[in-house]
């Protein structure tokens, strides 16, 4: 029998030498201006910011560094890696239009939105949906802003010019607490539908580990 953890660094870390391959091969000048991240020369990384934290990105060789304490997920993950790392390869900047469209709106969304929804949309409303003060606590400390939609629901940048909408309805003894992920419009250049259910992935489990953290302080 495979070992699942074994099984599971197959899974990350052999999709994740192959985007490194791809990105040691990047031009960091053209990078800065496709995908609108500064790339500070002198120091030799380019500066992401993802989920509240800044992170400086080493090139050619992705070395991720942040003076945040704690849970960081662009320095402690293969997915937020692989993401980023994909986004630096393959994605373009382009400017928020002021709106927001939901999974099922993007190029492939619908055929995904089955494995969306399970991974995404009933971990946040599951996950969350009884623990709104929580919940709110967290994306407030990453700047996030309250929307009039749902019982709780937030603005906030996931990564650098691309928002989310974390947006609950708690639920009650009739019905179960629910959820939407929304993504701004420009959301589409940067990333694909399967990136964007990555997205959801390292935002909810980046908030799980903010609020358990919270608890334990």
């Amino acid at each position: 029998m495979i070992d699942p953890e074994k099984r599971k660094n197959n899974k990350e870390e052999i999709p994740w030498e192959h985007y490194q391959k791809l990105y040691e091969k990047l031009d960091p000048e053209e990078v800065s201006l496709r995908c609108g991240v500064d790339y500070d020369e002198a120091a030799g990384g380019f500066l992401i910011r993802l989920m509240g934290k800044s992170y400086r990105v080493s090139h050619p060789d992705f070395v991720v560094t942040t003076e945040d304490a704690g849970f960081a997920a662009l320095r402690d993950t293969y997915p937020a890696k692989i993401l980023v790392a994909r986004y630096l390869i393959e994605g373009r900047c382009t400017p928020f239009g002021g709106s927001y469209v939901t999974y099922r709106d993007v190029p492939w969304g619908e055929l995904y939105f089955r494995n969306f929804q399970g991974r995404c949309l009933a971990r946040l409303a599951f996950g969350f949906g009884s623990r709104l003060e929580e919940f709110s606590k967290a994306l407030e400390s990453i700047g996030g802003k309250r929307v009039k939609t749902g019982d709780a629901g937030y603005e906030f940048e996931f990564i650098n010019h691309v928002n989310l909408q974390f947006i609950l309805w708690s639920g009650d003894d009739e019905f179960p607490p629910s959820s939407q992920i929304l993504f701004s419009d420009n959301v589409t250049s940067a990333f694909t539908a399967e990136d964007m259910a990555v997205i959801g992935d390292v935002s909810i489990g980046t908030l799980k580990a903010m609020c358990d953290a919270g608890k334990k302080g």
